[in-house]
């Protein structure tokens, strides 16, 4: 396809240069040509005889258009699109803390497929893995990002009028920050700043200029939230107890004095005033109580951000964003694709969080909204595997309601991608058992499944009488199958395909290991021994090879060697239980202690209402009912 521009393409034409060669077009004056014209209103995309147009007032509405155009123009020669933007902030905030930090390359890569959906904002949250040139320490082989490096991506993301804004915390979740001695005075907790400490204030006013530097945006995210503790540490012993309302103003203004001081407009995690009223420290406490004073106090020049990705009905949000806006405050909105429920991406969570966030969010009004991509304990999911949930973000943000086929049919375009196949990503968690399930936190038992140690089996009990062989084995089929479809997305899947493998054999093999010892069945455990135990070994070897690839693809190595122990570790477990159990079918021993025990369930004898599966995303629980580490 040829294609020329006229009108107004000042600002445009380096984007249009980098989509010649993503969408297959060629810049030529003898092409189809395409009048611009930029103003307020709609996103309008046609051809009117042999003339193309697009109409729209934001650059990044412009690519969005560029793609709507070359899309239906390679169906028709004769089309007209309009699009109502949504919101005048939408995009994404990719957690660069946890252990994985997206390299250069990669946050382009994810810019680019933005550019197209019609995403205008990226943050990277970061919590110490960007550079403080005076503090050496700070994000010391954590894979922390340089000056060069952000201002790079911030360069980059300008080309399509992507805002990077920097998303950083300033009081709490900053346990990586402040384990090293030059933090011993400006700690309140092991991951909450001191306030009311000089020192604190200076490092965190280095903070501010040294993340908010690289960026041309003047937004900054300064966090603040889940200070469970905040003033019961050092503060404690310094000050007495204090209302915890008050620390948070005072502390608040203060840093708001340094960001002002830098021309920054804040914003901030909204949580920690909900919590501090809650009688049980809860977010979404209907019944919280936040005492006016409080409430008259907080600044109302900073943002709140309202996070939700939990909730499944339109009014749980609408009542919320009414809360927020007793403050005072402009309130943004933060849902999430769920990333963090362990090993895969959970898109049921995500699409039914999103439709009723999203929604409710147009109808109260709310015009600043993004998706949260968090790593947590890890980051073994993958980042890219969430282009789908950030796909429907962008779609939510051209249309009052999204139509499935046309969030299909732009899910292609823009990113290459098949919507069954990202879906069937979640089928790693979306066992037949969880069908019934509606929880706030779905369940994860490829996480459990995957890291468990066999003979003690500590999450057996939670998936008795599935079969679990024959659903993985058709699950990993399916997969391959999608990756052999999907282009430069392949990465995304072979990972995945390789964990089905594991779990076809790793989801029943201790629940076997149990009953046949329970019923002194030699042949059954000489079975496992010999046949299913070494094949499983080599299982978690190919699995770990092609996560190890999917990972130094995406993320800097930084990280990595976390999970290289957790494989290791399993690893290691399969070749004790080989050699333990030999001892056992020799007759070497006459028993296996763990195998004694009684299987229980992790949550407990009275387990919680509607949950089947149920769920664990912390490694250190998962693998083993001891302590590790000194410190428990």
């Amino acid at each position: 396809m040829k294609v020329s521009f006229s009108g107004d393409t000042q600002g445009i034409m380096e984007g249009i240069r980098i989509f010649a060669g993503e969408l297959g077009f060629d810049l030529d004056e003898k092409g189809v040509c395409i009048q611009v014209e930029r103003r307020k209103g709609n996103i309008e995309v046609g051809m009117q005889g042999e003339q193309g147009y697009i109409r729209c007032q934001e650059k990044i509405h412009f690519f969005r258009a560029l793609g709507l155009f070359i899309e239906a123009r390679r169906r028709s020669n004769s089309f007209s699109i309009v699009e109502e933007p949504q919101f005048t902030m939408n995009g994404a905030m990719v957690d660069v803390s946890r252990n994985a930090v997206m390299t250069v390359a990669s946050v382009k890569l994810l810019l680019k497929k933005m550019a197209l959906m019609g995403l205008n904002m990226l943050m990277l949250y970061a919590e110490d893995t960007y550079e403080i040139k005076s503090r050496p320490y700070f994000g010391y082989m954590r894979g922390r990002y340089s000056q060069d490096e952000l201002k790079d991506c911030d360069d980059y993301a300008d080309i399509f009028g992507i805002e990077i804004i920097p998303c950083i915390q300033t009081l709490a979740h900053l346990s990586a920050a402040l384990k090293w001695r030059y933090a011993d005075s400006m700690k309140d907790t092991e991951d909450i700043l001191l306030v009311g400490c000089e020192k604190t204030y200076a490092f965190i006013e280095e903070m501010i200029t040294s993340a908010s530097a690289p960026f041309r945006s003047k937004r900054i995210h300064i966090g603040m939230d889940e200070a469970h503790n905040l003033g019961l540490g050092k503060y404690l012993d310094l000050h007495g107890y204090r209302r915890r309302f008050d620390i948070m103003n005072e502390h608040l203004a203060k840093v708001k004095e340094i960001v002002f001081k830098h021309g920054l407009k804040p914003m901030i995690w909204s949580d920690m005033y909900f919590r501090l009223g809650s009688k049980d420290g809860e977010y979404y406490d209907r019944n919280a109580n936040i005492p006016q004073d409080v409430i008259d106090n907080i600044s109302k020049d900073a943002q709140l951000v309202y996070w939700d990705y939990y909730h499944d009905d339109e009014e749980s949000y609408r009542e919320f964003l009414r809360k927020h806006r007793l403050f005072g405050c402009d309130i943004l909105f933060a849902g999430g694709v769920w990333t963090w429920n362990g090993v895969a991406v959970n898109y049921r969570k995500t699409f039914s969080s999103t439709q009723a966030g999203l929604t409710a969010c147009k109808q109260e009004g709310v015009r600043e909204v993004f998706a949260t991509l968090w790593g947590d304990n890890g980051a073994e999911t993958n980042v890219f595997s969430a282009l789908l949930g950030l796909q429907l973000y962008a779609e939510h943000g051209y249309a009052k309601e999204v139509e499935e086929t046309k969030l299909r049919e732009r899910f292609a375009f823009c990113t290459g991608g098949d919507y069954d196949a990202f879906m069937t990503l979640s089928k790693m968690d979306d066992i037949p058992a969880t069908e019934t399930e509606q929880l706030l936190s779905p369940s994860n038992p490829s996480k459990f499944l995957l890291w468990q140690d066999i003979l003690m089996g500590l999450f057996d009990r939670h998936i008795e009488g599935q079969d679990l062989g024959a659903y993985y084995t058709e699950l990993e089929r399916k997969i391959n199958a999608y990756a052999e479809q999907a282009g430069e997305l392949r990465f995304v899947f072979h990972m995945p395909a390789k964990l089905a493998a594991v779990l076809a054999m790793k989801s029943e093999v201790g629940s076997k290991l149990k009953q046949c010892y329970d019923t002194r069945d030699m042949d059954g455990i000489r079975n496992i021994l010999l046949h299913q135990l070494p094949a499983l070994g080599d299982r978690v070897g190919e699995l770990r090879r092609e996560h190890r690839l999917q990972w130094l693809s995406t993320y800097k190595p930084f990280g990595w060697e976390v999970l290289d122990m957790r494989y290791g570790g399993l690893i290691a477990r399969i070749e004790t239980a080989i050699f333990r159990l030999s001892l056992y079918a020799n007759g070497e021993i006459s028993s296996i202690e763990e195998l004694e025990e009684e299987r229980l369930f992790f949550d407990g004898p009275v387990r919680p209402k509607d949950v089947v599966v149920g769920r664990c995303n912390r490694y250190h629980q998962i693998v083993s009912a001891s302590p590790l580490g000194f410190n428990g």
